[in-house]
């Protein structure tokens, strides 16, 4: 068994891996899944609130993260497993169904699949918690970021390119097979660090949650989260219907965003560790005004050439902002706190990508590009705010 305490390269290696298989679901629920539902003749509105309420579980965390904390006899490399292994099976159930004739099945299992990645997810985040002092948790969140965007940036083209040549339920099942894979690696790791006793959930997470640092942060996630979610899926859907790309182009051109954010995270994530997390995320938010410019993107060589600046500052504002996140919360309850914070954070930009094929249909591209930059101004003033006492974080705390 690999003991991930003894190297800190085993420790990026296995939390970038686990958000490798993110990366993966990500890209089918962002990219393959708006595109192929707008194939199958469905209106735009429907096509992004079918893939917003199926990730229901990306902001429903605060629900699925008390109960690994809860049976913490279980340890976190269980639920990652049963997770990643929910996460791919019904991925190869989705490869038997057609949404234009069974649109609610369709549903069903694609949030099923959501819900799997999902155990993954939180577990992830509370393990590292429970194993990371506050001087490595920029690296850590850099090499998650990283990893999910690696996935990304691999997992869209190739999907992408498969949905293309073979059809969607390939590209499916290409995506179950390639969880699969990952999930080989934590078998291989030994889980060293068990809490002793179970939490006092509740009792803890009213403590911190009246701490005036934790009420900003929450603040800040969900404006974030709001930020994030206006180009979600606006993205793929201005490729598909104002450029007239196909679903391989669309692929092709996808992956600039998350090969610029595995760079950028793991550059701003060793700065987040060298410097103050807020000063990486004001510089990174203070330039994401530049997503106003995707009104001028009249080709795909313009739109590739935005798409990977906001992909970068991206970078900084996932890995900064999840240490962030991550020094705010009690290591005993850790992963029921994150998971409310980043749930919080998810909240806004599914609840919000949810509706973007609404407010295009009513707005236009140009006003919903805008919003996207206006937001950036909120979330800069409540940064400003957070100041968090030194009692208010948590280092080499293990409880």
């Amino acid at each position: 068994m690999i003991d991930i305490s003894q190297k800190s390269w085993h420790k990026y290696f296995l939390f970038s891996s686990l958000y490798f298989a993110e990366g993966v679901e990500w890209s089918l629920a962002s990219v393959i899944i708006p595109v192929y539902l707008l194939e199958k003749g469905f209106s735009m509105p429907i096509a992004t609130l079918v893939a917003g309420v199926t990730a229901a579980p990306w902001y429903l965390k605060f629900v699925f993260g008390p109960t690994v904390d809860y049976f913490y006899k279980f340890g976190k490399k269980t639920f990652i497993i049963m997770g990643g292994l929910l996460g791919a099976i019904n991925l190869f159930v989705l490869v038997f169904i057609d949404p234009f004739v069974s649109l609610l099945p369709f549903t069903f299992f694609l949030f099923l699949s959501h819900l799997g990645i999902i155990y993954l997810d939180v577990s992830c985040d509370g393990w590292a918690i429970q194993i990371s002092k506050e001087k490595e948790r920029g690296k850590i969140n850099g090499a998650m970021t990283a990893g999910i965007f690696t996935g990304m940036t691999i997992g869209t083209p190739l999907l992408a390119l498969i949905a293309q040549a073979y059809g969607y339920g390939m590209s499916f099942l290409a995506g179950g097979c390639m969880i699969l894979i990952i999930m080989i690696y934590p078998l291989l790791v030994k889980e060293a660090k068990k809490l002793k006793k179970r939490p006092k959930i509740a009792s803890l997470l009213k403590e911190e949650f009246k701490k005036r640092t934790t009420q900003l942060i929450a603040l800040f996630c969900i404006v974030n989260g709001i930020s994030s979610g206006l180009l979600f899926y606006v993205i793929p859907l201005y490729m598909k219907t104002i450029l007239q790309m196909d679903i391989g182009q669309i692929g092709l051109v996808s992956t600039i965003y998350p090969i610029t954010m595995v760079i950028s995270s793991l550059i701003f994530g060793i700065l987040a560790d060298r410097w103050d997390r807020k000063m990486v995320l004001f510089i990174v938010f203070s330039a994401s005004i530049i997503s106003a410019a995707f009104i001028y993107a009249n080709t795909w060589q313009i739109l590739a050439l935005i798409y990977g600046v906001i992909g970068f500052l991206g970078g900084g504002i996932f890995a900064a902002g999840s240490a962030l996140v991550m020094d705010a919360c009690n290591p005993k309850i850790g992963t029921t706190q994150y998971s409310i914070l980043i749930s919080i954070t998810n909240f806004g930009e599914q609840g919000m990508a949810s509706i973007t094929g609404s407010l295009v249909a009513l707005l236009g591209f140009g006003r919903v590009f805008l919003y996207s930059a206006w937001v950036c101004g909120p979330v800069l003033l409540i940064l400003y705010f957070i100041r968090p006492k030194k009692n208010e974080l948590y280092g080499a705390e293990n409880g």
